[in-house]
């Protein structure tokens, strides 16, 4: 059987890090003018201001596993600073503990998701690179 060999890029990688920064500001990844969301985390089909194909984007489930993956790093640290610091009553905890998870969880979501198509775009997967899946 022959060695079958990856086709190679069309073009150069496109730069991350300035993809990474527009799509966590919830900006298209290419120009960075357009918005990326109609609505709280629904991407746009297209990008007003560039025209740039948002529609094949594929982040399923990613952005709510990186966004709980993230918070649990930052908050159960806190709560354990705050147990052992303070030792608070448990509805002091609740609290405090539940809108701040709300709040952050709400605040972090469509940055993540963002974050994800920009990745997406820049390294050419999902039909950003101009063939289909």
């Amino acid at each position: 059987m022959p060695v079958q060999y990856p086709a190679a890029l069309p073009e150069p990688l496109r730069p991350l890090l300035p993809a990474l920064l527009r799509g966590w500001s919830r900006r298209c990844p290419q120009c960075g003018d357009g918005a990326l969301y109609d609505g709280y985390t629904t991407v746009r089909p297209l990008c007003a201001a560039c025209g740039l194909e948002l529609f094949h984007e594929r982040t399923d489930d990613a952005p709510p596993y990186f966004t709980i993956l993230i918070l649990g790093h930052i908050l159960i640290p806190l709560l354990l600073l705050d147990e052992i610091l303070f030792a608070p009553p448990q509805w002091v905890q609740i609290a405090l503990f539940v809108p701040l998870t709300t709040l952050l969880t709400l605040w972090l979501l469509p940055r993540v998701k963002g974050a994800l198509l920009a990745f997406q775009w820049s390294r050419f997967m999902h039909g950003f690179g101009g063939e289909t899946d």
